[in-house]
């Protein structure tokens, strides 16, 4: 007898329809067969499979038995399959009768067959509102993330055996209700508060712009200064995500497995702060099976990459193309995926190898071929394409000791934040852009409006500083965000004039 159950599969950040095809032939020896380019997790559901069927009151049938996972071109990975595939069994061996054709099912098999958290539901329920499926069957764990999609009906079920129930019309199971996104967006919360933060009022200015703008920041300090502070302060002064953008980060956590146990969506801009040996495939993504990297995972929110000459210059090569397009395509053998990478690059470095040229207080101990090897060890092209460049002294010691003044709380900061934002969005509306650094070159010109004055000062700066094209851009992009903070409409010579100071400067040794 054969049996068909919908199933699916992530590709990249989607997923496409797989039919679980389960066919019980009355000859041949005793066997189980799974085709259709399962990977070893998927064979391995054999052995989860038999054991939760016989565990649930079921009989495992002694025949020839044949799974085909279609289509079978596509590769399949993970034990997402193990559900659909015991339910298929059940019906071609004649155990369960049920209507299975307007639903989708998902989820990990334990032995006693419940059903365990499975990553990439997200997608799932996406797709089954996609493709009109009305129902969609996962496991109780992961029912508040397929919850927030909408004209599907979710089934949350906590074991085989509670599925078998349901189909018999024995028990009853309640369709989840859906989540309402808007009132599980939350403000962005953080391991630090700005205003615990001693000093650096020059610091602290460049990362509100570079957090209302969405603008990669480069903080160059002694040790001590106060860098990681900073950027660990700074997830809390972002504006709240709004629903698509917070639906794009949990549908990478989701399919990765950093969503959190039993939440629904990823409610705060993510930050990740990997250390300075993770490899090229752990920072961009990639693998066998190409799965996100770091990049992805800080998609929406904030990439901190300490002690930024430490990592591999491979590695920082090939953060290029990511930081330019705000996606990474990753192509294998097998096929490529798409990941977005739309993140906030945070980066920390000390001036040198002992960490205090240029210091006041203390003195550099190293050679000046040693200082101009460390600083070579990123890239000119790298650099150019990091919109803000400040220098973090250490904290004056009145400051450190004397009597605290009271500086300015995250909370407040967020507040201008949020207001420049909403600006973006405004202007905006319908270009696909969220943040003034997004703006490619044609939007440069058409959002930019510039002044002849501007023009002017921008001419003069472009000798002195010998700005490259790139470098033009971002300065009048980084004043568009200070005149949005402003809240002024049109760009001003004081917003360029503030812009250039955060360009790198020549260092001499």
């Amino acid at each position: 007898m054969l049996a068909k159950i919908v199933s699916g599969a992530t590709v990249g950040l989607d997923a496409v329809l797989v039919d679980v095809e389960v066919d019980i032939a009355e000859q041949g020896l005793p066997s189980f067969t799974i085709v259709g380019l399962p990977d070893k997790a998927v064979e391995e559901s054999k052995e989860r499979v038999r054991a939760a069927i016989k565990n649930s009151g079921g009989d495992f049938p002694t025949s020839r038995i044949t799974v085909n996972l279609a289509p079978a071109d596509l590769p399949k990975a993970g034990p997402a399959y193990d559900l659909p595939i015991a339910l298929g069994i059940l019906i071609a061996s004649g155990q369960i009768n049920p209507r299975v054709s307007d639903a989708l099912f998902f989820g990990e098999l334990s032995l006693d067959g419940g059903l365990r958290h499975t990553n990439g539901v997200l997608p799932m329920a996406y797709l089954a509102r996609q493709m009109k499926v009305a129902k969609v069957f996962v496991p109780k764990v992961n029912e508040k993330e397929a919850s927030v999609v909408s004209k599907i009906e979710v089934y949350p079920i906590e074991s085989l055996l509670e599925l078998v129930r349901f189909f018999a019309d024995t028990i009853q199971i309640t369709p989840a209700k859906r989540l309402n996104l808007k009132t599980l967006l939350i403000r962005g919360g953080a391991e630090f508060d700005f205003n615990e933060i001693i000093g650096q009022e020059h610091a602290k200015r460049a990362a509100e712009i570079a957090g209302a703008g969405g603008h990669n920041i480069f903080m160059k300090g002694t040790p001590g200064s106060g860098k990681t502070m900073l950027a660990r302060a700074l997830p809390g002064i972002l504006p709240t995500l709004t629903e698509s953008e917070a639906l794009e980060v949990t549908k990478i956590y989701s399919i990765t497995g950093n969503l959190p146990l039993g939440e629904a969506i990823v409610t705060t801009h993510p930050f990740r702060s990997p250390h300075h040996t993770t490899s090229r495939i752990g920072l961009i993504g990639g693998g066998s099976n190409p799965s996100p990297g770091e990049i992805s995972l800080a998609h929406r929110g904030v990439l901190f990459l300490d002690e930024f000459p430490e990592f591999p210059r491979h590695v920082l090569e090939a953060l290029r193309q990511p930081m330019e397009d705000g996606v990474v395509s990753i192509s294998r053998a097998k096929g490529s995926v798409t990941y977005p990478a739309q993140f906030l690059l945070v980066a920390a470095s000390n001036p040198c190898p002992c960490g205090y040229f240029g210091d006041l207080k203390r003195a550099c101990t190293c050679l000046p071929g040693a200082i101009a090897r460390y600083q070579k060890r990123i890239s000119g092209p790298i650099l150019d394409r990091i919109d803000i460049h400040i220098d973090v002294p250490s904290v004056e010691t009145q400051k450190l000791v004397g009597k605290a003044v009271k500086a300015e709380s995250s909370k407040e900061i967020q507040k201008r934040v949020q207001k420049a934002r909403d600006i973006q969005l405004k202007r905006f509306k319908g270009a696909n852009l969220k943040s003034n650094s997004e703006m490619a070159t044609s939007d440069v010109k058409r959002f930019c409006k510039l002044s002849e004055e501007c023009r002017t000062m921008l001419t003069t700066a472009v000798a002195a500083m010998n700005l490259t094209a790139r470098s033009y851009f971002k300065v009048i992009k980084i004043a568009r965000t200070i005149a949005d903070l402003s809240g002024e409409a049109s760009i001003s010579t004081l917003h360029i004039a503030e812009a250039l100071q955060y360009r790198p400067k020549e260092t001499e040794f």
